[in-house]
């Protein structure tokens, strides 16, 4: 079921410049919430940069992770001084063989962890997994043949080696479990450890630590598929064909005031949601985006829907939520009461924005700038907008949305000198996230003219996936009400044409748009009836 709702009426811009294009270079400046219940994400004396805090790092001439030199001198010379370019003693480019080569390690080397996870993450965008693990478990392999033809002090490090190999596997398949769920891929990690067992007459250590990471895979993909069993259980939202002419619920039908009437409840809640749906997106999840962007996507490394589940489960969540508050909206049958609702998903609003949860601020400000709630002028002239302008300012989609990145940055900040498990939250706007993750992957091509893989690029996004990663990771401080979580998640939602029902039988049409809109939808309504 779809969740995605009518267009936001023209006098509203929040979530029509979520959805559209990034803006034009008009800057705004940030307004303080002043809300004190956690510290404050920025003051109001804070400047606007004048570029983007999300390609600001990209623009520069170094990328942020850092490889020294020296770890790039791999043992026996594996790679020659022109596969790898360093910058300023950071890893810029090179041949897609010698990056796979600095990923092995020999008996005098390991690579770093930053750069096992960046090229592990970055390479399903050139090859499937199973593919590189291939390769890995060759160039393994003729670094063991070399050993074991070797002189018995050579032979003596033959343990060694292969204890590191087993550590790269461990790293492997601890980040990215879920690569292992493809037959190929297992088959490929079991050749491997057999290989590197099976010349060992004393491996018992060896062994051992290739059982227990079996064990940790096997449980990794055994409570993935758990997951995916609930998710299939669970049901959306219905879809409430909602009133059909002059048929509103009545007064006494539950709505979210009669759950839950504390908006900053309301917002830890949400904050809830948000994060027991984050934690379900794994960082090959998001690099995937960009494999199905590519140009070069013949290499598909799991089925569609196993690979996008997650992300789709998320953004339509962001969705849901949106409808379900032009819903609470649109079904009240009393202006007064509708100025009420509208006031309290201002102030959750609000409070979501303190608590660092902008995902779910910016679904609220959605809905309300859905078109059936934001044409009741009578019932918005009696709500006091000057907090929801603000809330608006913070969403402003100029300069490519410069006003939200400051916010985010500042959250950020605040997460990373936390004193407490509240001040840990950060919950960007998901939409946003992924559109940086696409024009980085856009304005920055995947091989350079000499034919090297531009890793400067893959740097950027790994930095930015992890970081994402760290967020998602962050428990949740606030108790959980089952009562109001169960309220958000199955409560009815009205379809796009419920929801103009009941606007327009609560305000009537004021133009000759409207008049005709609400009369070919009353004709439709009736012919169906």
């Amino acid at each position: 079921m779809s969740c995605s709702g009518p267009r936001a009426a023209p006098g509203r811009t929040a979530a029509r410049g979520l959805r559209g294009s990034y803006a034009g270079p008009d800057p705004g400046s940030l307004m303080a919430l002043g809300l004190p219940k956690i510290s404050p994400l920025l003051s109001g004396k804070e400047t606007m940069p004048q570029t983007s805090v999300v390609f600001s790092t990209i623009l520069r001439p170094s990328c942020s992770a850092q490889v020294q030199p020296g770890m790039g001198e791999r043992g026996g010379g594996a790679s020659s001084s022109g596969d790898l370019i360093f910058q300023d003693g950071r890893l810029i480019s090179g041949s897609l063989e010698a990056l796979m080569e600095h990923l092995v390690p020999t008996v005098d080397y390991y690579p770093d962890r930053t750069y096992i996870f960046t090229f592990l993450l970055s390479s399903r965008v050139l090859m499937p997994p199973h593919d590189l693990l291939a390769r890995v478990g060759h160039i393994c392999l003729e670094q063991r043949q070399q050993l074991e033809a070797g002189s018995d002090k050579v032979k003596a490090k033959l343990k060694s080696f292969s204890a590191k190999i087993v550590q790269l596997l461990k790293e492997w398949t601890e980040a990215f479990p879920y690569d292992f769920q493809d037959e190929k891929t297992m088959a490929e990690l079991k050749a491997i450890t057999h290989r590197v067992t099976q010349c060992d007459e004393e491996s018992g250590t060896v062994k051992k630590a290739i059982g227990q990471m079996m064990q940790g895979l096997l449980l990794s993909l055994a409570a993935r598929g758990q997951l995916q069993e609930l998710r299939e259980k669970l049901r959306l939202p219905a879809v409430d064909k909602g009133p059909v002419l002059k048929a509103k619920p009545p007064a006494t039908q539950k709505d979210i005031l009669g759950v839950c009437c504390d908006a900053l409840v309301l917002a830890q809640q949400l904050t809830h949601i948000e994060l027991e749906r984050l934690s379900s997106i794994q960082p090959e999840d998001l690099m995937q985006i960009i494999s199905h962007m590519d140009s070069r996507d013949k290499h598909r490394c799991r089925g569609d829907l196993t690979k996008t589940y997650s992300l789709e489960a998320y953004d339509n969540w962001f969705n849901c939520l949106s409808m379900l508050v032009a819903t609470e909206v649109c079904r009240v049958v009393k202006k007064k009461h509708r100025t009420r609702m509208l006031e309290f998903f201002i102030d959750v609003a609000r409070e979501c924005f303190n608590i660092g949860n902008f995902n779910s601020m910016m679904a609220i400000i959605s809905g309300m700038n859905l078109s059936p709630v934001a044409r009741l002028k009578k019932t918005w002239s009696k709500v006091k907008t000057a907090k929801f302008d603000v809330l608006e300012h913070h969403m402003d989609p100029s300069s490519n949305f410069c006003n939200y990145r400051t916010a985010l940055q500042g959250a950020t900040q605040r997460s990373q000198t936390a004193n407490s498990s509240r001040e840990k939250i950060v919950i960007p706007v998901f939409n946003l996230f992924i559109k940086d993750i696409y024009f980085l992957h856009k304005i920055h091509t995947n091989h350079l003219p000499n034919g090297h893989i531009n890793f400067k690029k893959f740097w950027e996004i790994s930095r930015q996936i992890h970081e994402f990663m760290t967020w998602t990771h962050v428990e949740c401080p606030f108790e959980k009400d089952k009562k109001i979580q169960s309220y958000l998640l199955t409560a009815p939602i009205y379809s796009e044409e419920a929801l103009f029902i009941a606007s327009f039988e609560s305000e009537g049409p004021e133009n000759h748009m409207e008049k005709d809109n609400w009369k070919t939808l009353r004709t439709t309504v009736l012919n169906r009836a």
